[in-house]
């Protein structure tokens, strides 16, 4: 892509972290169980909630996009990158407020900056080390 902008980085880190549930468990191989299936009765299932739907497997393409998009959280600092993901995965403001111990608008403003951060090495920028905070996001919204 040519030019990136925090909206494509966000899209991208949550299809990431969508596809990271949509993943199969991990199993220790080689152990199986020799019991036969039950055979379930209707009087059985009576009074029970429905088994709940299952999403399907990740594409193959999505799973190559969440693999290219993985390494990007090794740009940011390690509590950005975990707050970045948190965000990704749709957790709240308030636990991730929590977790960090600091103010939802500190957290929104962290949060901003490490995307940023990202669209300016994606988009190939030099990333000022003299320059604020401010001055990286400011660059990234009007471009």
């Amino acid at each position: 892509m040519a030019d990136w902008t925090r909206e494509q980085v966000e899209e991208r880190l949550i299809e990431a972290a969508d596809v990271m549930k949509r993943l199969p468990d991990v199993r220790v191989q080689g152990y199986f169980s020799v019991w036969p299936k039950i055979a379930h009765e209707f009087a059985d299932l009576v009074g029970q909630e429905p088994p709940r739907m299952k999403r399907p497997p990740p594409l193959p393409d999505a799973i190559s996009r969440m693999e290219a998009t993985l390494p990007w959280l090794r740009w940011l600092e390690p509590d950005d990158a975990r707050l970045v993901w948190a965000r990704a995965e749709g957790t709240p403001w308030k636990p991730i407020c929590w977790r960090f111990g600091i103010a939802r608008a500190t957290a929104h403003r962290r949060w901003e900056y490490a995307l940023s951060l990202i669209v300016w090495r994606l988009n190939e920028w030099r990333v000022p080390g003299k320059r604020s905070r401010r001055f990286v996001i400011e660059r990234v919204e009007r471009t």
